[in-house]
């Protein structure tokens, strides 16, 4: 440990380079912040754990400018066959069945590899002009009322105005700052999981091979765009699953009607006991938690991954508005205050899931997340419908008035949409440029749209409408409330 080297000093240093630290790295660059992200590993995560990307997530990545590349290196989840004794006896379908809509074109999971995803990510990073220190260990974080500073096994420390902690679930940030975890076994038979490559089996579906007498679950998906399946394996309490090549053909060969020698190659294997766990809090002075630091859940609602891209999506845009000087530093208080009810009700989705007591279908889609009961929703209008948008929900898409509303969203801006005769006399609406929390607002007028009704609505940067009313009486005032 070098503490006597000069220190690398950046504005925001994010610890781990997983989906999360990637989505957070990104989003802070392409404001024009400095961030360091450092990671323990010396490469990206080499496997396809976290596979499955919501529509919300997809919605996300549109944003950041990689859903074209995420869509050419994925596709939808095939239908499983379930087979006995080499038969198949039956299919099986994970998701409900879900047409695109106009305010929600993404309507269906998508599969991706987690190491994909990353590769992906950290492209775009590159693109930004991000940077990616590999082999940086955590040694120890301390903070003072200017800034973190963090020491390392090797190399010099890192001094930071802030610092995120986007380290996985046995996190070393968390506790190192002291922050408890709290949560439950969700399973506690040991699970295995593997990229592999194997013969004889077709592409074109999930394999579902069904627990025989004495034996257990196996489940074999094609990984899309790769030459590679996944393996997912089930094992008693106790056991202690082998990850070798010969311990996976093993379980292969014993459990469905494959020969253990179809397993040809294996390129990644890990085994885990499904939990769900929750941080305490959130947030330790200028250092946040955000994705398995934060929460982690069990893979069978496919919440984890996408819950955690969410956390940095959150966070980026609040972090870049008080570094750059645009909003009072209490805007940060809103990060815990809106993700952590969003990471419990999702770990209690992923319980449930898992234990057979949920399907997956709308809420696993996240497209319902809001924020209605936050300090940064203020709804005006009186007498809305049951089934009304109102601030602090997701803003949907539409084509109006030859505008598409997620094109006009996309970017580092607020956008003041008028919907209807609210905007017809643009001399009453206020000129928010001028003030700091909103530098950059784009302002976006539309004839009508039944998913809004007529008023006007403020939408934040990470795509939530923060502000809602009959007329702009009293925006301005909710913009100057962030300026602090």
């Amino acid at each position: 440990m070098n503490t006597h080297a000069p220190a690398h000093h950046t504005d925001v240093l994010i610890v781990g380079a997983g989906p999360t630290g990637l989505a957070l790295a990104i989003d802070l660059a392409r404001r024009g912040v400095d961030a360091l992200v450092v990671e323990r590993a010396g490469a990206l995560f080499p496997g396809s754990r976290g596979k499955g990307l919501q529509p919300r997530t997809l919605e996300v990545l549109d944003d950041l400018g990689v859903h074209d590349a995420i869509r050419a290196a994925g596709a939808s989840y095939p239908v499983g066959v379930i087979w006995q004794d080499g038969v198949r006896t039956g299919e099986h379908r994970m998701f409900d069945a879900v047409e695109p809509t106009e305010g929600a074109p993404y309507a269906e999971p998508w599969m991706v590899p987690q190491w994909r995803t990353q590769e992906i990510l950290a492209a775009r990073l590159a693109e930004l002009g991000g940077e990616i220190t590999f082999g940086r260990e955590l040694a120890g974080i301390g903070q003072d009322p200017e800034g973190v500073t963090a020491t390392f096994v090797s190399g010099p420390p890192v001094r930071a105005r802030y610092a995120v902690a986007a380290d996985g679930g046995r996190s070393t940030v968390r506790r190192a700052l002291g922050i408890g975890m709290t949560g439950e076994s969700v399973d506690p038979s040991p699970m295995l999981v593997a990229d592999v490559r194997i013969e004889g089996l077709d592409r074109d579906h999930m394999h579902v091979f069904p627990p025989a007498e004495g034996g257990g679950y196996l489940a074999i998906w094609p990984l899309a765009s790769t030459d590679e399946f996944q393996v997912v394996a089930a094992f008693p309490e106790g056991t202690e699953p082998d990850l070798s090549l010969d311990g996976i053909r093993k379980v292969v060969g014993a459990r469905s009607h494959l020969a253990p020698g179809d397993v040809t190659e294996v390129r990644w294997a890990s085994d885990f006991r499904p939990r769900a766990a929750m941080a305490d809090r959130f947030r330790d002075g200028r250092v946040f938690l955000a994705g398995d630091s934060a929460h982690v859940h069990s893979p069978a609602g496919g919440q984890g991954l996408n819950t955690s891209v969410q956390d940095a999506y959150n966070l980026g845009w609040k972090l870049a508005a008080v570094l750059r000087g645009e909003a009072h530093a209490s805007l940060l208080d809103s990060y815990e205050e809106e993700r952590l009810p969003v990471a419990a009700e999702m770990l209690g989705l992923s319980t449930r899931i898992h234990r057979g007591e949920a399907r997956r279908g709308e809420a696993t889609r996240q497209l319902g997340i809001g924020y209605r009961t936050s300090a940064l929703a203020v709804e005006t209008r009186d007498g809305l419908a049951e089934e009304a948008l109102r601030a602090g929900d997701r803003a949907p898409d539409g084509v109006r008035g030859g505008l598409r509303l997620f094109d006009e969203f996309r970017g580092t801006h607020w956008t003041l949409l008028t919907v209807g005769a609210a905007g017809s006399d643009v001399a009453a609406l206020p000129d928010l440029s001028g003030l700091p929390g909103l530098v950059e607002v784009r302002t976006v007028r539309i004839p009508s749209y039944e998913a809004y009704g007529d008023g006007v609505f403020l939408i934040r940067p990470d795509g939530y409408v923060g502000w809602a009313g009959t007329t702009a009486e009293g925006l301005a005032s909710y913009a100057a409330a962030i300026s602090g």
